[in-house]
């Protein structure tokens, strides 16, 4: 019942009271970005959402477009600012992202969109992924966010998928915000500004 009807309505009137309550912040964030990083203020990536469908995901964009000689984007730890940092840390980087719940691409809980071109790297296990919609926040963010493995992110997103329900979702909710805002943990994998990328895993992994 909660996941079939009852769930997407809730996304609705969260991205809608979000757009509302926060639209100050939205402002300011933007004009922020524009002074620090540049333009475009809104980072756009296609992802694969629900049953793999691709969609243009919405982020205030947190690195700059710093290049060296060749032309070539310079790697990720330098183009992350102090700013940017900031930003993914609280996770307002990810505001703009009301606008993908409310055109039915997201909702506010679920595995994260991730690289379209880890489509093809995931094994069967870790293609449940997709069997619903991807998530502002999840299972995987309040357990680690990006110090853990791929495997183990994966693991918990289909975790997820097999028990969605109204107390667990409210529950991801607020563990986020207060992860975010009050507990600085998995920000980055180890030694690394961002997550390392997913270059598929060698065996049948699943640990669920």
């Amino acid at each position: 019942m909660y996941k079939k009807y009852i769930k997407r309505l809730l996304d609705i009137v969260c991205a809608l009271a979000a757009l509302i309550v926060f639209s100050w912040l939205y402002i300011i964030i933007a004009i922020l970005v524009r002074i620090k990083l540049g333009s475009p203020v809104i980072f756009k990536q296609a992802r694969p959402g629900k049953d793999e469908k691709i969609f243009n995901l919405y982020k205030f964009r947190t690195m700059t477009d710093e290049r060296d000689e060749n032309g070539e984007l310079l790697p990720d730890d330098v183009r992350l600012t102090h700013f940017g940092r900031l930003l993914r840390k609280t996770s307002l980087d990810e505001l703009p992202e009301a606008f993908n719940i409310l055109k039915g691409d997201m909702s506010v809980v679920g595995p994260r969109p991730l690289l379209v071109k880890y489509l093809e790297r995931y094994n069967k296990h870790q293609k449940r992924r997709h069997e619903v919609r991807p998530g502002l926040t999840g299972l995987a963010q309040i357990n680690g966010r990006n110090a853990i493995s791929w495997e183990e992110k994966f693991d918990r997103d289909v975790k997820y998928v097999d028990s969605i329900t109204f107390i667990g979702d409210v529950t991801i909710i607020f563990k986020t915000v207060w992860k975010a805002f009050f507990k600085e943990e998995g920000i980055n994998a180890e030694g690394q500004a961002t997550m390392g990328e997913f270059m598929g895993t060698e065996k049948e992994h699943i640990n669920a």
